[in-house]
């Protein structure tokens, strides 16, 4: 039985852009942030591309609500080997009928080929 391994990447968080600090100062002006734990980074299987849910922002739809699709870390693992934008919400991320995450491609905007 082989095991498979996936490469992390470090990349910036998304919700605090790196500072390691709540971006609202929702409990003080001196908090960690909640993605990153104050770390100003997160960990990303590879491969991965800017969350277009929430435009690499990590925050969900201008709330002080980390985005749902990304966890707040402004980027996402995409499926492995081709992929093509979403036939369902046209590479937005976003349900055409709904506004929430499109349902074919978890928000992600990409499918498998």
């Amino acid at each position: 039985m082989s095991q498979i391994t996936h490469t992390i990447a470090q990349l910036t968080c998304g919700f605090c852009k790196g500072t390691g600090k709540d971006p609202f100062d929702l409990l003080s002006e001196h908090a960690t942030c909640q993605v990153c734990g104050g770390a100003g980074k997160v960990e990303v299987k590879e491969p991965v591309i800017n969350c277009v849910y929430c435009k690499g922002s990590g925050v969900y739809h201008n709330t002080r609500i980390t985005c749902t699709v990304c966890n707040g870390k402004g980027m996402v693992t995409t499926p492995k080997g081709e992929t093509i934008s979403c036939p369902e919400c046209n590479g937005t991320g976003v349900a055409v009928d709904s506004g929430m995450p499109c349902l074919k491609c978890k928000g992600k905007g990409v499918i498998s080929r």
